[in-house]
């Protein structure tokens, strides 16, 4: 079942009499054609609920900018850009607090608060309806109702990872309802796991990766278990942990032989079209829908192709074009991305980012031409000494621009270096990050060129929730939390790891320069700008930024068989972090490979947060919020609206409640 089944749709029947005459008794009509809940009783309206809050759960989080900011802010892996819109979830300063307000592209405190426990309050109504439904219909019974209570766990397994513990709202609100407490963590937690043990019962594996499945409900039960049984609750966790830890691996068995991985990490990103094959694949396990239908995306559509991108439009030569992306430039790339792959024989790298763009304004400079390489992002390694300047173009250097040696030949006009001039201390792109330049890698992910103009947001793809290569790294992650508990070895893991790192390998015979993106989908070439190119370039800077010969041989093992000696990246990481001891090693680890997996896909803060981590990757990776960061921030603060609105005993919270109700720090 693909778009339109996951889409709110609203339908108003109206019912419009004319009359000859002006006989008042045309005032007396009777509107018998309003909705009322009890339309919601019936199957008709339980199936269309459960559209709605689908359309509330997954497709509305990615229409605007609090989603971005919670889950990929404040991390290893990104900080600002050249907009700082958001900067307040990056830099973990005195504007990050209960009371940011939504001003602009500002994503205030409360929206995400607001749109979770919304999403709760439409899976609460559709269980109850589910529930008292005298239906025999196996689509109300089985598929409605544990749809019902897979998104009301997958709420609340958000709200737990960023808040603690938060209200449990378990029943639909009828009326104004204004008394609230927070539940503890361990009840939100069994909560989540009661839902999506119902969930897992009830659930067919029909309709991925559109529709949930027993299979999604295994992934995040799985998910469940493990932040059950990770240090940010470890207060409490003890008498649950190796019960949890043992119950992930047969999910995540049972997950990962239905959802076999893509052949090629490449075609999980290759969107070629609306409706692409790529989001269809079978590694895919659950997504969010989209679609270029107005009248089922409600003119939102999925927003989050806007703000990873880098501005190349203000470079030399350079114009903003679709293929390009609208670039709102607020997820800079961190040096932690650059130093974590293995970046001549892992190639996640190279399909996750964009590093070239064609030259594509309308008045190119002799001798170049439109189309030849018109920026190129060298991301090459300590002490390289090929290149004297992180920015080279005629303003740095005059004439003595960096030739493009695997194209054309000619000048490039724009070259950016992540190590110039033989330096080895990270930082050197982030000169140039400013309202002017904003340049750096962009993540590719989300780019989509399917818009329908120039400066459209609403993009078409559809964006993946869950996939089994994130289900490999949880069974992994569960197997060393395990060998700590002295059940079995940390090499348990491997069988769960190398299957992630040998698909990330090259292949014999692949171009390992070759690049594509969801940017590279244009409707129309009627679409772009008169005079204007495609700044879409289909070459990475693979060769450019390793210096190694051109080859076509499938890349070395990235298999792991020792954990005393991990991969270089990995000891890098491991020695800068000061980690010591085999658990905090393979806990890095399966963190920094969870990262080349996943980069980009609103996971990362939630890791970081639950394993007790993101204060010190932080504090070494992340420019802005490296020297603000102090442990209470592995928490969001309770938005400040939601305490100055509720009561106790009828009145309105008192400084001295609202700060009890308040995490600790804010």
């Amino acid at each position: 079942m693909k778009k339109t089944n996951v889409f709110y749709k609203i339908v108003i029947i109206a019912a419009v009499f004319f009359s000859s005459s002006c006989n008042k008794d045309f005032l007396n009509e009777s509107l018998t054609t309003a909705r009322t809940t009890d339309f919601y009783k019936t199957d008709a309206g339980i199936l269309q609920l459960a559209v709605g809050t689908y359309y509330q759960v997954f497709n509305a989080p990615f229409t605007g900018e609090w989603n971005y900011a919670a889950t990929n802010y404040g991390t290893d892996e990104f900080h600002i850009g050249g907009d700082p819109s958001n900067s307040h979830w990056n830099n973990y300063d005195a504007t990050y607090n209960p009371s940011i307000a939504t001003a602009g592209n500002t994503a205030g405190s409360n929206l995400q608060w607001d749109a979770l426990y919304t999403g709760i309050g439409d899976a609460n109504l559709l269980i109850q309806n589910c529930t008292n439904s005298t239906s025999t219909s196996a689509a109300i019974k089985n598929t409605a109702l544990g749809e019902g209570h897979f998104m009301r766990a997958y709420n609340y397994l958000r709200l737990v990872n960023q808040y603690g513990g938060v209200p449990l709202q378990l029943t639909p609100v009828s009326t104004i309802q204004l008394e609230f407490t927070r539940a503890t963590s361990k009840d939100v937690c069994a909560q989540i796991i009661a839902d999506f043990k119902k969930a897992y019962e009830l659930l067919s594996n029909s309709g991925a990766p559109s529709r949930i499945t027993k299979d999604a409900a295994a992934h995040y039960l799985a998910k469940a278990y493990l932040f059950r049984a990770s240090e940010i609750n470890s207060a409490w966790n003890t008498d649950t942990k190796v019960a949890d830890l043992t119950a992930i691996g047969p999910l995540c068995d049972a997950v990962i032989a239905n959802h076999p991985l893509a052949p090629n990490f490449g075609s999980l990103w290759n969107y070629t079209a609306i409706n692409s094959a790529n989001e269809s694949l079978p590694e895919v396990i659950l997504s969010a829908q989209f679609t270029n239908d107005i009248n089922t995306n409600l003119g939102n559509g999925n927003t989050q192709h806007l703000y990873f991108v880098s501005r190349y439009d203000v470079q030399d030569q350079m114009a903003r074009d679709i293929t390009g992306d609208r670039p709102f430039s607020r997820l800079a790339t961190t040096y932690f991305m650059y130093r974590v792959y293995d970046l001549v024989n892992d190639s996640r790298f190279w399909k996750s980012f964009r590093t070239k763009s064609a030259l594509n304004g309308a008045t190119p400079v002799a001798p170049n031409v439109k189309g030849d390489l018109g920026i190129m992002f060298v991301i090459n390694q300590p002490g390289d000494t090929r290149y004297p300047l992180s920015k080279i173009s005629k303003s740095t250097s005059g004439t003595n621009l960096v030739p493009d040696v695997y194209g054309t030949r000619r000048s490039i006009p724009t070259t950016y270096v992540a190590y110039p001039n033989g330096r080895t201390t990270d930082g050197a792109l982030n000169t140039d990050l400013t309202t002017a330049g904003q340049s750096f890698p962009s993540c590719s992910k989300h780019m989509d060129g399917s818009r329908n103009s120039l400066n459209a947001v609403v993009g078409h793809r559809d964006f993946v929730l869950a996939r089994s290569a994130e289900t490999y790294l949880i069974a992994a992650e569960a197997k060393i939390r395990l060998a700590q508990a002295g059940q079995g070895s940390y090499t348990d893991a491997l069988p769960y790891i190398n299957p992630v790192r040998t698909r990330a390998q090259y292949n014999n015979g692949e171009n390992r320069s070759a690049y594509n993106d969801g940017g590279n989908t244009l409707q129309s070439v009627s679409l772009q700008t008169p005079g204007v190119g495609n700044s879409f370039y289909p070459a990475n800077s693979y060769y450019e930024s390793n210096n190694v010969p051109v080859t076509t041989a499938a890349s070395a093992s990235l298999a792991i068989t020792n954990i005393a000696a991990l991969p270089a990246q990995d000891e890098y990481i491991i020695s800068t972090l000061g980690v010591a001891g085999d658990y905090d090693r393979m806990l890095c680890f399966v963190l920094n490979e969870r990262s080349r997996e996943l980069v980009g896909e609103f996971k990362r803060w939630e890791d970081l947060a639950r394993t007790q981590t993101l204060v010190k990757r932080v504090q070494v990776f992340n420019l802005e919020g490296g020297p603000n960061i102090k442990p209470f921030h592995a928490f969001r603060p309770i938005p400040q609206n939601f305490l100055d609105g509720i009561q106790a005993s009828g009145v309105a919270l008192s400084a001295t409640q609202k700060q009890a109700m308040q995490n600790p720090g804010f």
